[in-house]
Order: C-alpha cells, then structure tokens, then sequence
C-alpha cells in the first residue's frame, strides 16, 4: 500500500479498520438484506466509519443507498453504455433536488466501479457520474524486478 500511496495511487482502505465494505457474504449473513446489513454495520462503526456496499446490479444499489449506505460499488458492470446508463440513473434518482426523482429522498453517496478492470479496457469505466474507479491489477499479477546489490572491493 505504501508504495501505490507513493506511485500516486490513493489506496481503497489502509486497513480494515479505515472502512466497513458489505460484500456479498455479509449481505447474506443478514438474510439478504442489504438495509440490515447497512444499518448493523452503521451501529458496529459508529459515526466516523463509511459503509461502501458492493453491488451486483442496479435494484441493489438503490437499496443501499436508500439504506444510507456511504459508497456504492458497481461491480462487474460492462463498461460503456451500461454502466453509463445506470450511474446517470443512480445519480439523477437520488442526487436532483430536494427530492430526486420520483419522490425518492436527494441522499449524499459515491460511485466506485471495480470488477474486471485493466490498464487496456479503463477509458470504458470512465463515465460521468462515477467517483472512483478501482482496480487490483496495479498491484496483483505485476511482474517483479529480479535485480541484486552487489558490493565492489
């Protein structure tokens, strides 16, 4: 992590205490409720700690968010239209006024998109409407520098 804080990079969390990221088992611990794992994971942080939910499609990203989840991850949506589409929705739903869209409460929230995303296919993730883009392949699956010190006398 220091060396991707150093290169540039803004690292996803420190450390596990940073933020509290409801994956797809935490969701199903809590019964499939995305609101209760939201609300149990709020009561767990307290005040200062985000909530980020990952989501697998749309209907559970307004569930999160209705629920006051902090950061919404769109994973492993296609790139391009899709994801477009769906970020201008999320966004228009819930961030246009006093009230969004269809009576739905204006709410405060990011966008991260991760799933799937590489040096070669990135520009597609980069849409209007998305916060943060994150990716593992900066620092998973990188070649390594094989090189030694040698000492001359």
């Amino acid at each position: 992590k220091y060396a991707l804080a150093v290169g540039g990079a803004d690292t996803h969390r420190h450390d596990l205490s940073s933020m509290i990221m409801l994956k797809d088992n935490h969701i199903w611990a809590c019964g499939g409720d995305i609101a209760r794992a939201v609300c149990a994971a709020k009561a767990a942080g307290g005040f200062s700690i985000k909530v980020e939910v990952e989501c697998q499609s749309e209907a559970e990203a307004v569930e999160a968010i209705r629920a006051g989840a902090d950061v919404v991850m769109l994973d492993n949506f296609a790139p391009g239209e899709e994801l477009s589409s769906a970020v201008q929705r999320l966004k228009g739903r819930f961030g246009g006024g006093p009230a969004g869209v269809d009576g739905e409460e204006k709410r405060e929230f990011l966008i991260e998109v991760s799933g799937g995303l590489t040096e070669e296919n990135v520009k597609g993730f980069v849409v209007e409407g998305v916060d943060v883009i994150s990716t593992s392949s900066i620092h998973q699956g990188v070649k390594h520098v094989d090189f030694s010190l040698k000492v001359v006398h």
